[in-house]
């Protein structure tokens, strides 16, 4: 076996219950939400129990997944499994910094909590919508929208699949177009233009909450959304990093792309849903993905893990 990373689970795979079972199969996961509840009181309630549409609100979504994300993470860790590499998807990022202690956990949670609300309080403002294209290549994807004023490529999924976000109206428009140019456009169910210019002002206001918040360079490597490539050492760069991914195109294939280039052939989606080990499955041949979310796929990933021999 090679090397393994884990991929934190990003907005969009929010689901009633998540995290329940792993906190009852976890010590180390309880320790993640009942951190979280000290600092945002109900939390955990949240994630066990509140309806879709709750969940779903960005201000609540980011917290959420986060907790579910790095509680997982160090269910796996308290199982003797550790990883050479780790990326998270958007918000997931964050919880991949966590766990490799660029953040301390008290501070990751709560930079989270800040990211949500401001970008919550940017799409409110802005406006915007996203659709996933289909079947086409990047490069078709990204002449379609230089068509518009107000749309851009923002998550490069996998091949085949590139996620656009923009004005409402505009988007509309291009879904027709990417239909013409033998694609399909999905639109999706999020509360605004993620990762585009429409999410700069919240980047530059969240500029200033990450200068009072220590950061380290991370000890397990980490891919930037922002950039593809691992986090370096420098403090001021990981900032700038943690604050241009907002309001740039999140490069997941080219992570994905890099890892398998140094090595990673095990993929570990940590975190709600199986959103992630699709974009895997989709981009990368020959390797094995497990996702944990519950009891019973913990379970399943250690066994399979320790048999492979990557333990601590």
């Amino acid at each position: 076996m090679g090397k393994i990373a884990f991929l934190f689970s990003g907005q969009g795979a929010q689901y009633t219950g998540m995290g329940r079972e792993l906190c009852g199969a976890s010590e180390a996961a309880k320790r993640v939400f009942s951190l979280a509840g000290g600092i945002r009181p109900g939390t955990s309630e949240q994630c066990f129990h509140a309806p879709k549409e709750e969940l779903s609100q960005t201000v609540n979504t980011q917290p959420c997944v986060y907790c579910v994300d790095l509680a997982a993470a160090e269910a796996l860790r308290e199982n003797g499994i550790l990883p050479d590499a780790v990326a998270g998807f958007s918000l997931g990022e964050i919880a991949a910094l966590t766990f490799s202690h660029a953040f301390s956990p008290e501070d990751g949670f709560s930079f989270v909590c800040t990211r949500g609300r401001l970008m919550n309080d940017a799409a409110e403002k802005e406006g915007g919508g996203m659709a996933a294209v289909l079947k086409l290549p990047d490069e078709t994807v990204e002449k379609i929208c230089s068509r518009y004023q107000r749309v851009y490529p923002v998550n490069y999924n996998c091949p085949g699949q590139v996620a656009v976000a923009g004005e409402k109206r505009e988007l509309e428009s291009f879904c027709r177009d990417a239909a013409e140019a033998g694609g399909r456009a999905v639109p999706l169910a999020v509360s605004g233009a993620f990762h585009s210019p429409f999410m700069r002002e919240a980047g530059e206001r969240l500029r200033g909450t990450l200068r009072a918040v220590p950061v380290k360079p991370p000890s397990i490597p980490v891919y930037s959304d922002f950039t593809a490539s691992r986090y370096g050492a420098d403090e001021a760069q990981i900032r700038e990093n943690i604050v241009n991914q907002i309001s740039h195109p999140v490069l997941w294939r080219k992570i994905l792309e890099k890892m398998a280039a140094d090595g990673v052939d095990t993929y570990v989606e940590t975190g709600p849903g199986k959103v992630l080990s699709g974009l895997v499955k989709r981009t990368l041949r020959n390797v094995k993905i497990f996702h944990v979310e519950d009891a019973e796929t913990l379970r399943q990933a250690v066994s399979a893990l320790r048999r492979g021999g990557k333990t601590c």
